[in-house]
């Protein structure tokens, strides 16, 4: 967590806390249950500038577009706006074309940039599956729409039980389908190359399936209720934010 208290505070270490002697505007304070806190644009923007390494940054935006609390859109007019003159302020301009706003989980933006680092197209986020009927078959991870290849991340909670027994049906699907799929594991993390390496095949494999084998529809039907974006999210009914987010264990 970061304190912003400005430059008439000395900064003290602290492995939990820091401060930020970086002056914030008036304009940028917000009040949340009685406490002063930087709006949100402001404080994925300061993150996103202050982290580690550009993962970092990106992941911190993707978490808080999850949460609805920024878009693409915002950020930019925004980082153009206020802060054209601070330091780091390149760095979220540079990354603005791998941001995304339907991340779910850090993990699945690391997969993403992985995927990415290895010259492929971009991948859907949570992109739904539907067969040529229009019948919904599942969301993967990632999903290339276009060349039929879906990326999964296999963590612990997918190793056992029923989660296990559902990614295996749900894997089986998707190959009914003509889709080719690829997983990245835990060790993947620190070692992206076997993941790209199946990857590679994947899209070899996908290469070679023959147009009639095509199973899948390259848009959602008609009926489907779009949640890709924050301002679609945002937009969104209090019945359908139960029925498509909240029921499904996206709360936002």
């Amino acid at each position: 967590m970061t304190l912003a208290l400005g430059t008439r505070h000395s900064k003290r270490p602290n492995r939990t806390v820091s401060v930020s002697q970086e002056l914030v505007p008036p304009s940028e304070v917000r009040r949340c249950r009685g406490i002063r806190v930087t709006s949100a644009l402001w404080s994925v923007a300061f993150e996103m500038r202050k982290a580690h390494n550009d993962v970092d940054a990106v992941v911190a935006f993707d978490m808080a577009a999850y949460a609805d609390l920024v878009s693409v859109a915002a950020l930019a007019a925004f980082i153009d706006e206020a802060l054209w003159i601070r330091q780091g302020v390149q760095r979220v301009r540079d990354l603005m074309p791998l941001l995304d706003e339907n991340a779910w989980s850090p993990i699945e933006s690391l997969m993403r940039l992985a995927w990415q680092s290895g010259g492929f197209p971009r991948a859907l986020t949570n992109h739904p599956v539907h067969d040529a009927h229009g019948r919904f078959v599942g969301t993967p991870d990632l999903f290339d729409v276009d060349a039929g290849v879906y990326g999964l991340y296999d963590g612990a909670l997918h190793l056992a039980g029923q989660v296990r027994s559902g990614d295996v049906v749900k894997e089986a699907a998707y190959r009914s389908l003509g889709l080719e799929g690829v997983t990245m594991m835990a060790g993947d993390l620190s070692d992206t190359g076997p993941f790209l390496q199946r990857l590679r095949q994947a899209y070899a494999r996908a290469g070679r399936r023959p147009a009639e084998a095509r199973g899948w529809l390259a848009e959602p039907p008609a009926w489907w209720v779009p949640t890709f974006t924050v301002t679609q999210r945002r937009a969104l009914s209090a019945y359908d934010r139960t029925r498509l987010l909240i029921s499904l264990g996206l709360v936002r």
